[in-house]
């Protein structure tokens, strides 16, 4: 690991700045250049920066990940989930670097009704998730030897998360109305840097689920962390069908991230745990 130089795209983003946090901390070699230095879209620009960085390793973390802006900008999402990324595979094969990519729950259609292991048929529901089922897809054509990692309701230091939206409307309202059936798995941005780099170590290739432990609807998520936060807000569960939202989205999307642990012979602290460690870090407490 100490050996390797690190290429993070999507520099300004919850995921690549948890990354840029821990490397730092590890004195770990790495560039992350900013999106204005980077458009990931540009394949001319990408081939520089690569040439330039010179990595052995490449971290995916640049996504379009508005999902009901997705629907109405659709060109732009598969553009940046799946174009960009079938160009990052061929300039990782020309030169031998190994790409690690991020892809999403959404490329299931939540019609399981159980968790969501890596051999499931997929079927997104919405253009986000089709973009992203795109982008793994294109990696497995163009690699031999690959990580790409499916997370979920990713949770880290930034404000394209929930929980910082949920805060927000917090502040605003006392009465709160969260969906009661929508179902996946809060993931907090340590663990998937910390798992990400343990199987970097080990040498492990291929797909994987890579989640918090256990599940929970957005109204049990928002229940705890309101409870934690100790504000004296009311969270109503309601129907996903109360907001009129662009993107159809999979009720039940969990995923199981059983594979991965025992691959690594690892465990991985439940959603509550992680929930919890980031309340601590970004002082959401009164």
């Amino acid at each position: 690991m100490k050996n390797n130089k690190f290429l993070i795209s999507g520099a300004s983003g919850q995921l690549s700045k948890e990354f840029q946090k821990i490397f730092h901390e590890r004195k770990i070699d790495f560039a992350a250049p900013s999106e204005e230095e980077w458009d990931i879209t540009d394949f001319t620009k990408t081939r520089t920066i690569i040439n330039e960085a010179k990595p052995n390793v490449i971290i995916n973390c640049a996504a379009y990940n508005l999902v009901d802006e997705a629907e109405e900008n659709s060109k732009l999402a598969h553009l940046v989930n799946s174009q960009a990324v079938e160009n990052l595979a061929r300039i990782c094969k020309e030169n031998k670097i190994f790409l690690v990519h991020y892809s999403s729950d959404y490329v299931f259609d939540g019609q399981k009704q159980d968790l969501y292991v890596e051999e499931d048929m997929t079927n997104p529901l919405n253009v986000y998730g089709k973009s992203k089922l795109e982008g793994e897809q294109a990696i497995k054509e163009c690699l031999s030897d690959f990580l790409i990692f499916r997370l979920s309701w990713v949770i880290g230091k930034g404000k394209q998360n929930f929980l910082y939206k949920l805060r927000q409307w917090a502040e605003k309202s006392k009465v709160l109305k969260i969906t009661s059936d929508e179902v996946s798995v809060p993931t907090y941005t340590e663990n998937i840097v910390n798992v990400t780099l343990l199987s970097l170590e080990k040498g492990i290739t291929g797909l994987f689920h890579l989640t918090n432990t256990g599940y929970a609807s957005r109204h049990e998520l928002a229940r705890y962390f309101i409870n934690r936060m100790g504000t004296e807000n009311i969270i109503v569960p309601v129907s996903i069908d109360t907001f009129k939202t662009k993107a159809k989205r999979p009720m039940f999307s969990a995923m199981s991230n059983l594979k991965i642990k025992k691959t690594l012979d690892i465990a991985i602290p439940k959603w509550e745990e992680s929930t919890d460690k980031f309340i601590r870090i970004n002082d959401y407490t009164d």
